[in-house]
């Protein structure tokens, strides 16, 4: 993965299979250049809380956890406009799990699906991070994923997906100092029609406790039941990486 990244993994990082938000994930941030002729990348990897805080946040436990980010609008937001200008990260990843919600009248049941990249292997989501400071001066890194507007394929499940990055794009993306946030606008359009396929999953993805390789397992989709002509319409209800 770090070879994929282009950044040094000091220590391993165990597969998880199941992200939940609060929990730590690991992200890529651009860090000092190094000296000329040397073979080491420019880039660093940490891990950070999923869930952004705002340096500008008094008491975190009164502030909404804000685990994504509108890409359409993090620019001008009050709470992303900083990081976007200077901390801007890549959140690898192998995918994502996404729920489908029908409406309660289509008699469909909420489908839970594991979307990854055909051709596999680690991606890496457009991401922000912000240390926020307590009055006592201990910090938390936080990090939060960009979403934009769901492509074609993935809109029938759900409304919106996580930015990704390409790897041709990752020095831009990363480089806060020269690339000014308007300067990377068109690195946050949906991914392109066949970049992932959506794999239906056992709706177990939907506890935090279970955490095994499992979870991503095929299963079959119930047929959409019809609504009896009797029923009463009102009896009929983004966990990521």
């Amino acid at each position: 993965m770090g070879e994929a990244l282009g950044v040094l993994l000091r220590e391993g990082f165990p597969a998880r299979y199941n992200i939940a938000p609060t929990q730590p994930i690991l992200v890529v941030i651009s860090g000092d250049r190094q000296q000329p002729g040397s073979n080491l990348p420019d880039r660093r990897a940490l891990l950070v809380r999923w869930g952004f805080t705002p340096s500008w946040v008094k008491d975190p436990k009164e502030f909404p956890l804000l685990i994504n980010a509108r890409a359409e609008t993090a620019i001008g937001k009050a709470s992303f406009r900083a990081a976007m200008r200077h901390r801007r990260i890549l959140i690898p990843a192998s995918g994502f799990y996404e729920w489908h919600r029908p409406s309660k009248e289509s008699g469909e049941k909420p489908q839970a699906y594991w979307i990854r990249p055909r051709r596999g292997g680690v991606i890496a989501f457009a991401g922000l991070m912000e240390t926020w400071s307590s009055a006592d001066g201990s910090e938390v890194d936080t990090g939060a994923i960009l979403t934009t507007a769901a492509n074609n394929a993935i809109r029938s499940i759900h409304d919106r997906m996580p930015v990704v990055i390409q790897p041709e794009d990752f020095a831009r993306w990363l480089d806060c100092k020269t690339q000014e946030p308007r300067e990377v606008l068109d690195l946050m359009a949906p991914v392109q029609e066949d970049f992932f396929e959506a794999i239906p999953v056992s709706d177990r993805v939907n506890k935090v406790a279970n955490m095994g390789p499992d979870l991503q397992t095929p299963v079959a989709i119930e047929p959409i039941r019809k609504p009896s002509k009797k029923a009463d319409p009102d009896d009929g209800q983004l966990s990521l990486l």
